[in-house]
This record gives C-alpha cells, structure tokens and sequence, in this order.
C-alpha cells in the first residue's frame, strides 16, 4: 500500500501557502536512443494510490494500474518530451529540463507550485523546490514518475515496430549488451543519440 510519509512534503508546501502543486520528473535519460519523456501531476491533496513509489521499484504490472489510476483520478496530468536530436544539441540534463518544463506548461490547470525530482531546477520558470529522490519521498513525484516511465515504454514499444532489427522492445534503449551487439551489426538508427554513441 502506499506509505502516508508521501504526502507530508506536500504537507510543508500547503503550509506555507500553496495549493495545486505538481509533482515532476522524467525518465529516459540514461538510453541511447529516443526521446527523454517528462511528466508533471497535480494529485488530490492526500489521494491514497495503492503501491505509489518510484516507477523504478514498480513492477510493469502495477505501473500499468497505477497509470491507469493516477489518469483517472488527477487533478491535471501532462507527459511531455525533449527528443533525441534535442539531447544531442543541448544534453541530456537541459533536454531533461525542458521536458519537465514542457510538462508543467502543458497542464490544464496551471500549478503555482512544482516539486521537481533531483537537485536541478535549470529553466524551469513555476515557483519549484527540487527534492532528491523525490520520487520515492512524493506522492506527486512518484505519480509523475509512473506516467513519465510508462509513456516511454510504450512510445520505444512503437518504434521497435519502425526499427526492428534493434530490438527496442527488450532494453527500451537502454545500453545494455543486446543493444551494443545491435549497434555494431546495423549501425545507428534516426532515433539514436548521436552523443550517447561516441564509443560504439
């Protein structure tokens, strides 16, 4: 079940005055290929998700239902991405950054206030407090992370589809030895970061 110690970082915000406050973050930085996916959500205050955590400490099962939950009962939700040619040009943490902004700004219902997971904030405009490992300390975070995580699965699930011969659909890009072993025998594809690939 989810652990009530979630909400109580949101609980500080409140009390200094802050209503409508998102929970942020990203996933997909460490692949070699595709977009960095951001997602930002405003929970109800104090929402009890069953198994909320860090997406990373979440079987694939129970971030699908938790996908599905956090669509249905948040107040605003926005997934958002900086694609691989956007990595390349400015790196992964300012693709990264733009994403989260991108997210925040997507929301329908604007947040005054964001909780942003890590220890950078580099050009996000809301009012933010960064919180390291946020998303295992954040209801909000942990729900961003969820959707952000998910979104990415199933947009490299698609381009395994586009791409076959790499075989997206088993390391989601991520630089594991089957990708690497790919690589050499085809080259990079047009979702590659060229950056990441300097020792391919």
């Amino acid at each position: 079940m989810e652990r009530p110690d979630l909400w109580l970082i949101e609980q500080e915000v409140r009390e200094q005055g802050h209503r409508d406050i998102c929970g942020v973050d990203e996933a997909g930085a460490g692949p070699l290929a595709g977009r960095v996916y951001a997602a930002a959500v405003i929970l109800p205050h104090g929402l009890v998700l069953p198994h909320l955590n860090d997406s990373k400490k979440v079987t694939e099962k129970r971030r699908d239902l938790l996908y599905d939950l956090i669509l249905e009962h948040a107040v605003a939700w926005a997934v958002c991405w900086a694609d691989e040619r956007e990595v390349d040009e400015l790196n992964i943490l300012h693709a990264r950054m733009l994403a989260m902004e991108r997210s925040i700004k997507a929301l329908t219902i604007k947040a005054p206030f964001a909780l942003i997971d890590g220890n950078k904030n580099i050009g996000i405009t809301a009012q933010n407090q960064t919180v390291v490992k946020g998303d295992e300390k954040s209801a909000s975070i942990a729900a961003a992370s969820i959707l952000a995580k998910v979104s990415r699965d199933r947009y490299m699930l698609e381009m395994a589809k586009l791409y076959p011969n790499y075989a997206f659909d088993q390391h989601k890009g991520y630089p594991t030895k089957l990708h690497y072993e790919r690589l050499r025998e085809y080259g990079p594809c047009p979702i590659h970061r060229r950056s990441f690939l300097k020792n391919v």
